[in-house]
């Protein structure tokens, strides 16, 4: 529960940084159409606390190429990114996908949080059994696609200044074959992540599989969670190999109703190889994915606590509160960017 002195310290916060976000720009103006990207650089890398984003936050943007994606890191003021899959791999050529994402997300995510009626349980398996037999011609996509085209995407974003240091494309379920995993290992390598994340799995012979795997190529494998998230919820992975790591998602975790959340970074902060940063409520406040510093996550506090015992994972920014109208992703992402920067600074 909150006391009345952390209450006040995020309004504070609030108030701050939204104050700086109205009164200055972060970047300066868009070089959409821009022939390169060479002189257009940002730094999210605050007080020792590197901030960064994950691309998913951008899924609302109507370009979802890697150059589109990259603009909008940039346009954000980040320069530090965990990509999704798409992203890279239409850039490496990969076959058009027929599903609309944004409807395949949102029936995901209500599908998770068990909020379908009958109607919308029957497109989300209908959808489902599209993207099953899309997955089936990835997957041998996958299996002749050279490294090249990840090596140049890697060389396009660094020479923006923007690092990735994680990847995670739908490449790494039980339900994959053992090819397309080794290729997720080596994508992930030559695009320049130390580690790669997905779901954690909950089967213990997977995630010793994966761990086997990344060892290979010298990688970690970073689990994250939503609402099944308790302090041991990773604890048999990290028993089992280390190359297994944390991907944390501290919303998620004080969604699931854990207390003290911040004991979970403390006590655990190195196996995180990252750690997802949203705003999210307790049960007793029903759960809600809110503004920064309206929810009940300890955002300032994880990256004070970050900044003063200098850990060096990095926190990804994931947006998934609804943007207000008037709004895009990319001016969120700047919200969220200017509320850590507050909170570091002070």
């Amino acid at each position: 529960m909150k006391t009345n002195t952390s209450i006040h310290q995020r309004r504070s916060f609030l108030k701050k940084s939204t104050a700086l976000l109205a009164g200055t720009t972060l970047l300066g103006p868009s070089l959409f159409g821009a022939p390169s990207f060479l002189k257009y650089t940002s730094n999210s890398k605050i007080n020792g606390v590197q901030i960064g984003v994950i691309t998913y936050s951008f899924r609302s943007m109507p370009d979802q190429s890697a150059e589109a994606t990259l603009q909008y890191i940039l346009d954000s003021g980040i320069n530090a990114v965990e990509l999704m899959g798409d992203p890279a791999e239409q850039y490496a050529g990969k076959p058009k996908n027929p599903i609309d994402r944004n409807t395949f997300y949102s029936l995901m995510r209500r599908n998770r949080n068990n909020d379908l009626n009958e109607e919308e349980q029957k497109e989300f398996i209908d959808i489902q059994a599209k993207v099953d037999q899309y997955n089936k011609v990835v997957a041998d996509w996958r299996a002749s696609v050279s490294m090249e085209k990840f090596k140049a995407l890697r060389k396009m974003y660094n020479e923006a200044g923007v690092r990735i240091y994680a990847f995670k494309p739908n490449a790494f379920s039980k339900n994959n074959t053992d090819s397309e995993i080794n290729w997720g290992m080596k994508a992930a390598k030559a695009l320049g992540a130390s580690h790669v994340t997905l779901e954690h799995p909950s089967d213990d012979g997977h995630t010793l599989k994966l761990s086997q795997i990344a060892a290979k190529y010298d990688i970690f494998v970073a689990y994250h969670g939503h609402e099944q998230q308790t302090p041991t919820f990773w604890d048999t992975a990290l028993e089992q190999s280390d190359h297994n790591a944390i991907n944390l998602d501290l919303g998620h975790f004080v969604a699931a109703g854990n207390e003290a959340p911040l004991n979970i970074v403390k006590e655990k902060h190195s196996h995180i190889m990252s750690m997802h940063l949203k705003d999210r409520r307790t049960p007793e406040h029903h759960k809600g994915n809110v503004l920064w510093g309206t929810g009940d996550t300890p955002i300032v506090e994880v990256l004070q606590l970050m900044r003063d015992e200098k850990y060096t994972f990095p926190a990804t920014i994931e947006l998934e509160y609804d943007i207000p109208e008037g709004s895009d992703a990319v001016q969120e992402v700047k919200k969220c960017l200017t509320y850590a920067k507050q909170a570091l600074e002070s």
